[in-house]
């Protein structure tokens, strides 16, 4: 008797439609935007496009593409196709900042687009994404994209200062340079010294300087650095990437980027990548300039200021340009 009515009860369920189809459609969507945004790989998010036809119908939902996350988006340089395009362009239709940013760094640095790439960190930076005003404020620093007289250093301390504002760590450490300095701004040193103990500060929480952990890289670095390492890009003759081996940014002229003025082996893009691979690697390998000439180097057109410009530098903040 009992078991009649447990297969009556089985049959029952199996003649009605799949639960999962009766949930509401809000619900559902509300639930693959949290996915979105917390998804840790582009895996994640496509296996749920290839579930079943509601899920991919859903999940398209230009709500959803709205949310997706750096994570989410971190497509790799060897998986890069029209599809991998046309996704982006579908989530930055969406009103997805991240996209934007990752889609115009790949446009600017790897496919050349350079109007393009700019308009779309632009788009992002208006949005207060504090990487997108960083990444427009190294363009206006090296003029990148054009010629050494295209450089706008108060262009470059107005987006820094921005990203400053919004905790970017990188922006924070390169405006007081800029103020220490008086590169692009009225020199202020004693202002320029308290923002770059800030930034060391915020980068490195609790131990100051000892056994410092790499910082998480955002995976359009990681993009740009596989792009250019694997050969699917190729630099043009004489240019070269950022020796920080989180950044991936490469150089669009000759000697846009600036050399370590004291072994004139190394060259970044920028002092927050200086700053973050002294500490991580450089700081082991580096060399007066001197004893790197005498081991056969050409220094013709490393850093100028000497060694001992490089000690003042590296007493302050462990690294200089």
């Amino acid at each position: 008797m009992l078991q009649r009515k447990k297969q009556r009860i089985s049959r029952k369920f199996t003649d009605k439609s799949d639960l999962f189809d009766g949930l509401p459609e809000d619900l559902v969507i509300s639930i693959l935007s949290k996915l979105a945004s917390s998804a840790s790989s582009p895996s994640d998010f496509i296996n749920i496009l290839v579930t079943c036809k509601r899920l991919n119908r859903l999940a398209l939902h230009p709500l959803v593409l709205s949310k997706a996350g750096s994570k989410a988006l971190a497509v790799k340089a060897r998986n890069w196709c029209d599809s991998a395009h046309h996704f982006l362009k579908h989530c930055i239709n969406a009103g997805n900042v991240e996209a934007c940013y990752t889609l115009g760094m790949i446009q600017f640095y790897c496919l050349q687009n350079r109007g393009s790439g700019a308009s779309l960190l632009a788009k992002a930076a208006i949005k207060s994404h504090a990487p997108a005003l960083y990444s427009l404020g190294v363009i206006q620093f090296n003029g990148s994209g054009g010629s050494k007289n295209d450089k706008d250093l108060r262009a470059g301390v107005a987006l820094c200062a921005r990203a400053a504002f919004l905790g970017h760590v990188d922006a924070l450490r390169e405006l007081g340079h800029c103020l220490q300095d008086g590169y692009g701004v009225r020199q202020h040193i004693a202002e320029g010294r308290r923002l770059l103990i800030q930034a060391n500060a915020r980068e490195l929480a609790s131990d100051f300087g000892c056994n410092v952990p790499a910082p998480e890289v955002h995976p359009v670095n990681v993009f740009l650095k596989e792009w250019f390492e694997s050969g699917r890009g190729a630099l043009g003759q004489g240019l070269r990437l950022c020796s920080h081996k989180g950044c991936g940014r490469p150089e669009t002229r000759a000697h846009e980027f600036r050399r370590c003025s004291v072994c004139g082996t190394v060259n970044y893009c920028s002092r927050g990548c200086q700053a973050l691979d002294w500490k991580l690697r450089h700081k082991a390998e580096c060399g007066p300039i001197e004893r790197w000439l005498e081991e056969g180097g050409n220094g013709n057109d490393g850093g100028h200021g000497g060694v001992g410009e490089m000690e003042e530098v590296v007493e302050a903040e462990h690294f200089a340009i």
